[in-house]
């Protein structure tokens, strides 16, 4: 039976072509290297190596052995790698609601930091609004909520906060206000608005709200929509003006231009946070790779 550590020698001999590289590479003295390949070919019953007094070139059976030699040690890590991930309780799956506007960048940059860190962990992905997912999180249909906080009726929820993004103005591309930067927010005081459902993402909705009050007025709502991209659709549509995270104006939109807000009521912020009932190893994995990736975003921003 031929071990572990006699495949990784004769890859090291292979790879090297040279024996003395090879048992420099493996720590340890050439005779008992050159002994431990012949022991390897007494096994096989064939030669895996034409020798003159070097290594020359691997036979035909040496260069079909080293790939399976390869995929053997492979085999091997990985088998290690689910064990220990599997007692530590990284295995399995996770079942992940977000808000729409995370899927816009913040959301792929989790997901494939997620995926190369923890591959054996599938990812059950919903889109939900943040009402939605304070409801399926109580209710024990998801593990975890990317949700724009406050939340309201979320008792026995726990969140912790990732990202604050401030909101500012998207107006259509021919309103007389599209000629400053910045605006007040006062100056949105008569305009129709376009605004996300309190019933569905009453913290965002209340922010807006709180915002407008310290600033004298009370929006008039000509129109609801439950994601950015409509809202920015129904803006460019002439419908109305809306408050949109900043880095939703990153992406940019045909019809649309964005102005920074000053004055009583600003800076409006919305924030982005993981919402989870019940503790577990998942999720404090999920939780590691998502601040530092907000970390990171916050930083470019800066």
């Amino acid at each position: 039976m031929i071990e572990l550590r006699q495949f990784r020698q004769f890859i090291a001999v292979a790879e090297e072509l040279n024996f003395r590289r090879a048992a420099e590479r493996l720590r340890m003295a050439q005779p008992p290297l050159t002994a431990a390949i012949r022991k390897i070919e007494r096994e096989l019953g064939t030669s895996l190596i034409e020798r003159t007094n070097r290594v020359s070139r691997l036979t035909e059976a040496g260069r079909a052995f080293l790939d399976e030699a390869r995929r053997t040690l492979a085999q091997a890590d990985r088998a290690v790698s689910v064990a220990t991930r599997a007692g530590s309780g990284l295995t399995g799956s996770l079942r992940v609601t977000f808000v729409p506007s995370s899927a816009n960048d913040l959301l792929p940059q989790i997901l494939r930091s997620f995926r190369a860190e923890h591959p054996d962990i599938l990812l059950d992905l919903t889109e939900a609004t943040t009402a939605q997912q304070v409801t399926a999180l109580i209710e024990g249909r998801a593990d975890l909520g990317i949700v724009m906080p406050p939340l309201h009726n979320a008792k026995g929820l726990a969140i912790r906060m990732l990202l604050r993004n401030q909101l500012i103005a998207a107006l259509p591309d021919g309103h007389p206000l599209a000629q400053h930067n910045p605006i007040r927010l006062i100056e949105l005081a008569h305009e129709p608005w376009v605004l996300f459902p309190a019933l569905h993402g009453p913290g965002l909705y209340g922010r807006i709200l709180t915002a407008c009050a310290h600033a004298g007025f009370i929006p008039h709502t000509a129109q609801e929509a439950l994601q950015m991209d409509t809202i920015a659709s129904f803006v460019a549509g002439g419908m109305g003006v809306a408050l949109v995270p900043a880095s939703f104006a990153l992406l940019g939109r045909r019809g649309v231009v964005f102005r920074h807000l000053i004055g009583p009521g600003t800076p409006v912020v919305c924030e982005l946070g993981l919402a989870y009932r019940d503790p577990s190893v998942l999720i404090d994995a999920f939780d590691t790779i998502a601040r530092a990736v907000a970390c990171a975003e916050r930083g470019t921003a800066e």
